[in-house]
């Protein structure tokens, strides 16, 4: 379950960032389609899905650096076709990974990148950064060189750049890339801080085990669609799951015919019956149903003269959620809109090409008029 789930964001009545049927193609290509998402106040929200389903497109629509197609988006209630600039100043993200100077010390790479972009100049500013490499956990390394950073540190280090301006939204992309398992959870303990200093934050990941820890909202994208939006709590009790192990084989056969029988009647809260096979080789009945439900699959089972010689609720997944919104439909499946133009006109080599920075068709769309020197008064890059 979710760290952060059960804390309620902050004046859960404002919205930070609305999309509005949000859309973005290249030529014939749709990387984001019709793209509605809501991230309000405080939350912590996770923003998902496979290489080339849109994401870092989405990021770069939401920052200003590309222009939509069709659809606008909203952030802080302000439209960014028309107040960028005004947006960008509160707002600290990292896109790509910032780029320090080697051989200057993790404070002086600070105060460089505020004084190229005009910001916290003078000596009566030395405090934010060091309240900053605090938050980030580095004021230990505030004098090192960055060459000797791990690249945990170097990680973190970025983050700092990102709140220069103490920033209300803070936006990561992929910020657990290449760490090990102590700079992940670096990673993960500073987005909580982050959180409880009551900075909103949109992070893109493929770590879901982290995702699912520090998120309380996600978001799901496939193929420039989104497939799945909400709490993260409401969407793990859907993929909770009830394991049954049998004495005999053929109980599990018989069990196996009930249930769909009962799913076929009026049983709606088993949602599929699958089998499994566990470690040592024995089967598993394997019901997608809610685990309070356990007690009544034993009665149902009793009264069918079918006795479980052990029932196990599986508490729902991220992974599982996840999977199950990503997958390819089949015949006969779970359907998704296959219909959509950006599943039309998406072949997959192209598709995962999409969201590169290389993209030569992605360079040509950039907003030329967004300079490096204007992101930076807003973003740290």
């Amino acid at each position: 379950m979710s760290n952060y789930t059960d804390t309620p964001s902050l004046d859960d009545n404002t919205m930070v960032i609305s999309t509005q049927r949000l859309t973005k193609a290249f030529g014939s290509l749709v990387a984001v389609n019709d793209l509605n998402l809501q991230v309000m106040r405080g939350d912590v929200f996770g923003f998902l899905g496979p290489n080339g389903s849109g994401k870092t497109t989405t990021i770069r629509m939401l920052l200003g650096l590309i222009r939509p197609t069709a659809g606008r988006a909203l952030l802080f209630d302000m439209d960014n076709a028309y107040q960028r600039q005004t947006i960008l100043q509160r707002i600290g993200a990292i896109v790509e990974t910032p780029t320090f100077y080697p051989y200057l010390s993790g404070i002086d790479n600070l105060r460089v990148m505020a004084a190229n972009s005009g910001m916290l100049l003078g000596e009566a500013n030395e405090p934010r950064y060091e309240e900053i490499l605090t938050i980030v956990d580095l004021a230990p390394y505030a004098k090192l060189a960055y060459r000797k950073y791990s690249l945990g540190m170097k990680q973190r280090l970025g983050i700092a750049a990102a709140l220069l301006t103490d920033p209300e939204l803070v936006m990561l992309d992929e910020p657990t890339n290449g760490l090990d398992p102590a700079g992940v959870i670096e990673i993960r303990n500073l987005i909580l801080r982050l959180a409880g200093l009551g900075k909103t934050i949109f992070l893109s990941s493929h770590v879901l085990s982290e995702v699912q820890q520090v998120c309380n909202k996600v978001a799901i994208m496939r193929k420039g669609n989104l497939v799945k939006q909400g709490s993260v709590r409401d969407l793990l009790r859907t993929r909770e799951q009830i394991a049954i192990r049998f004495l005999e084989g053929n109980e599990t056969e018989s069990a196996i015919a009930l249930f769909n029988r009962l799913r076929e009647q009026d049983l709606s809260w088993i949602s599929q019956v699958a089998v499994e096979t566990d470690t040592s080789k024995q089967s598993l009945l394997v019901l997608d149903a809610p685990v309070a439900r356990s007690s009544e699959i034993n009665r149902l089972l009793a009264q069918n003269d079918l006795f479980a010689a052990e029932i196990h609720p599986r508490a729902g997944s991220l992974e599982a959620v996840y999977m199950q919104a990503t997958a390819t439909p089949t015949m006969g499946g779970d359907s998704l809109d296959t219909t959509s133009p950006a599943n039309t006109l998406a072949p997959s080599e192209t598709e995962q090409s999409i969201d590169a920075d290389t993209a030569s068709e992605t360079e040509q769309s950039i907003d030329t008029a967004a300079t490096t020197a204007e992101i930076e008064k807003g973003v740290a890059q």
